[in-house]
């Protein structure tokens, strides 16, 4: 057994050695340097594309009711159908209406033989009193009398043309130029005066289109449009086009032309409206688009391009190459997203060296070998499909 012993112990010090080489050329490894792209902080004026989830809303729309009472007897229009301000659309029983002018001519006429005969007694009544026949009084009497009847005269006059009045709007005419919903009523329907919708009617060319902006980019725009009526320009550079739900392109550009007057309290944004041409009718109110503002620019903007993002524990970090060629973390506040880039609020300087390709794992102190590339080697780009993404709200607009 004694013998053994130093056999065992000489294994031993070989197991150690061997680990101990081990050891050794893992670390050697570790030491080399890591290949690696970086490319330095992009500072520019930068092109920004808005982009909105937009609705299509009637630029007037109207609900037709009648003047009078009564039952719908006859439709000239259907449902859906494009209409010209003035055109006939339904007609209401008119019989009752045909009755009541025919006893307002008959009240009329009543009064007026009358009035007639009142003022023979009035000429009658002047002659007698300039015989002194007849005293002042009687004569102030019969004049009060021929006043009365005038009176009853213009009262049955102005009953007769309400009753024409009436009649007339028996028909029910269009009061705008636009599009009859379907909700159109069908015949036998019984209309209430001021009250029962007939059908809506509603502009279809021009449209508007409705969005929402956060207070940013609210400031962002009237800012664009006070930088241009500086410059003399009517219109801002802005180009507002649409992306139907297709995927097609809307052939007509729009402009700006109603905000709200308050940012919602709960939603923290502020309504916007565009308006777009619409002549052959694309365009339907309820329909959604995407929304495209271009034009913008960001004076300055420091970018990164987003492949060099790594995300941890909700913080987003950056590995940066340090002049020694070793890495180094930084965390850095982000802004909006451009195309291949996003903007940099805070925790970069213009001169860092941003790894972009080959080092993935989030460490410090690591040996490089860096190779300098632009953003033309690296195929980066301002005009992606995705082209904002709203960092502090986390979801796409």
């Amino acid at each position: 057994m004694m013998k053994i012993f130093p056999i065992m112990v000489c294994a031993a010090a070989l197991l150690l050695t061997g680990c101990g080489g081990d050891d050794a050329e893992s670390q050697a490894l570790q030491e080399m340097p890591t290949k690696v792209k970086a490319m330095k902080v992009l500072t520019t004026n930068a092109p920004l594309t808005l982009s909105y989830s937009g609705q299509v809303v009637d630029r007037d729309e109207m609900k037709v009711q009648s003047k009078v009472n009564g039952s719908v007897v006859e439709k000239y229009v259907t449902g859906g159908q494009e209409v010209v301000k003035g055109q006939k659309l339904f007609k209401i029983d008119d019989r009752q209406y045909q009755a009541a002018v025919l006893q307002a001519e008959a009240n009329l006429a009543k009064s007026k033989t009358a009035l007639a005969k009142e003022r023979v007694n009035l000429g009658r009544n002047e002659e007698l009193w300039q015989s002194h026949a007849i005293s002042e009084q009687t004569l102030a009497d019969q004049r009060a009398a021929v006043e009365s009847q005038e009176s009853e005269v213009e009262a049955n006059a102005a009953m007769l043309q309400k009753a024409k009045d009436d009649l007339a709007d028996t028909i029910v005419y269009a009061p705008m130029s636009g599009r009859l919903g379907i909700d159109d009523v069908p015949v036998g329907t019984l209309a209430t005066a001021g009250s029962t919708a007939l059908a809506t009617i509603g502009l279809v060319d021009p449209v508007y289109v409705q969005f929402a902006v956060s207070e940013q980019e609210y400031l962002r725009l009237s800012k664009g449009g006070r930088e241009a009526e500086a410059n003399g320009s009517p219109e801002p550079d802005f180009k507002i086009s649409l992306t139907l739900a297709d995927g097609s392109r809307y052939p007509y550009n729009g402009q700006f032309a109603e905000y709200d007057r308050t940012m919602g309290n709960e939603t923290g944004t502020l309504t916007i409206r565009t308006i777009f041409k619409n002549p052959e009718g694309l365009l339907v109110p309820g329909m959604y688009a995407r929304v495209e503002i271009d034009g913008l620019k960001i004076s300055n903007a420091m970018l990164v391009p987003e492949r060099a993002l790594q995300q941890l524990l909700g913080e987003t970090m950056v590995i940066v190459a340090q002049p020694d060629n070793t890495s180094a973390i930084k965390k850095i506040t982000l802004g909006e997203k451009i195309g291949s880039y996003y903007i940099v609020k805070s925790g970069l300087k213009p001169d860092d060296m941003i790894i972009v390709e080959g080092l993935t794992v989030l460490r410090a102190g690591m040996p490089l070998e860096v190779t300098q590339v632009t953003e033309k080697d690296m195929d980066f780009s301002f005009n992606p499909g995705e082209k904002i993404f709203n960092v502090e709200s986390g979801a796409n607009k």
